[in-house]
C-alpha cells in the first residue's frame, strides 16, 4: 500500500485550533505533521516535503495589525534560514504543483491579506478583506451553509448543505470594487454561502449570516479550487458528539466537517 500522503498543520504565533485540523487530516486520510512556524523558518521543515497545507483559526499576533496581517507579511517576506529563500518561494511553489491549501478562519483571513485569495487572473494582489462583525463582536454559534454545486472547489465536492460552528471577531467578507464580487459570482468562486434555518437558501439575516458578509460569503476558493479560505470550522465537527445536539438528534457518527478533507485526500489521490 503507498504511503499516506503529508499533510502540513502550521501553528505558532497565535494558533489554537492545530491539535483538531491534525486529527481531521488523519480521518481524512492524511499522515499530519503539526510544525511550528520557526520550523519553517529555520528549515527544519519544508512545504516541498508535503501535499496538503493546513492553514488554521487562532488569533494570530493578537490580531494587534488587524486579523493575520502580521502573519501575512511574514510568510511573504521571511527567509528561511540558510537557504536565502522566502517562505512565499515555497507557497509558490507548492501551488505551482497544484497542491491543496486550506485556511480556515484565521487561516482564512491570512489568505485573503497575503492575496492567495481569490487570486482572479493570477493576481496576488490584496483585493478583499474580512473585517469586524456587524454584531460588534465575538460570535460563537452553530451555522448553515449552502454549497455552490458548480464551484470548482475541490473540498466541497458531494455536498449541499453544511452545518458547522463560527468562532470569530473579524468574519464579515468585503469587497471594494463590486465587480470583484461579480466576477467571483460569475466564476463560482463564493464556494460556500451563509443559509436560512432551513438551509434552502443564502442569507444575510443575523444570526444566521453571524458577521454580515457582502453576499452571504461564508467561504471562497480559487478559480483552480485548489485554495479555500472559510470561516466556519470543520476541523471542530469531526464526530457527532461534538454537535450541540448530539444528546437530543439523531446524528452520524462522523461530523460533517471530515468531508472536507476526505475531499482533499480523493484530490490527492487522483492528481498529485
Amino acid at each position: 500500500m503507498a504511503a499516506a500522503p503529508k499533510a502540513l498543520v502550521i501553528t505558532g504565533n497565535g494558533t489554537n485550533c492545530e491539535r483538531e485540523a491534525a486529527e481531521a487530516c488523519r480521518l481524512g486520510g492524511f499522515s499530519a505533521r503539526i510544525a511550528h512556524i520557526s520550523e519553517l523558518l529555520s528549515g527544519e521543515v519544508t512545504l516541498d516535503d508535503h501535499h496538503f497545507l493546513n492553514l488554521t483559526g487562532g488569533f494570530l499576533d493578537g490580531d494587534d495589525l488587524g486579523s493575520a496581517m502580521v502573519q501575512a507579511n511574514r510568510l511573504k517576506y521571511a527567509k528561511v534560514h540558510g537557504s536565502g529563500e522566502r517562505l512565499a518561494e515555497q507557497i509558490d511553489r507548492f501551488i505551482e504543483r497544484s497542491r491543496p491549501i486550506l485556511g480556515v478562519c484565521n487561516g482564512f483571513q491570512l489568505m485573503v491579506k497575503m492575496g492567495l485569495l481569490p487570486a482572479l487572473d493570477g493576481s496576488r494582489v490584496q483585493s478583499t478583506t474580512l473585517t469586524f462583525n456587524d454584531s460588534g463582536r465575538y460570535e460563537d454559534r452553530w451555522v448553515n451553509m449552502i454549497v455552490d454545486a458548480g464551484s470548482p472547489c475541490i473540498f466541497t465536492k458531494g455536498m449541499s448543505v453544511v452545518t458547522l460552528p463560527v468562532r470569530h471577531g473579524e468574519g464579515k467578507f468585503l469587497v471594494d470594487d463590486e465587480t470583484v464580487m461579480d466576477r467571483m459570482e460569475d466564476l463560482h468562486l463564493i464556494a460556500v454561502k451563509y443559509a436560512d434555518r432551513d438551509g434552502t437558501g443564502s442569507t444575510m439575516e443575523y444570526p444566521a449570516n453571524p458577521n454580515g458578509s457582502m453576499r452571504s460569503v461564508a467561504g471562497i476558493c480559487s478559480p483552480s479550487g485548489l485554495l479555500f479560505g472559510l470561516m466556519p470550522h470543520p476541523e471542530a465537527y469531526l464526530h457527532r458528539i461534538n454537535h450541540p445536539r448530539w444528546t437530543r438528534e439523531d446524528l452520524p457518527e462522523e461530523g460533517a466537517g471530515v468531508a472536507f478533507f476526505r475531499n482533499a485526500r480523493q484530490y490527492a489521490d487522483e492528481a498529485l
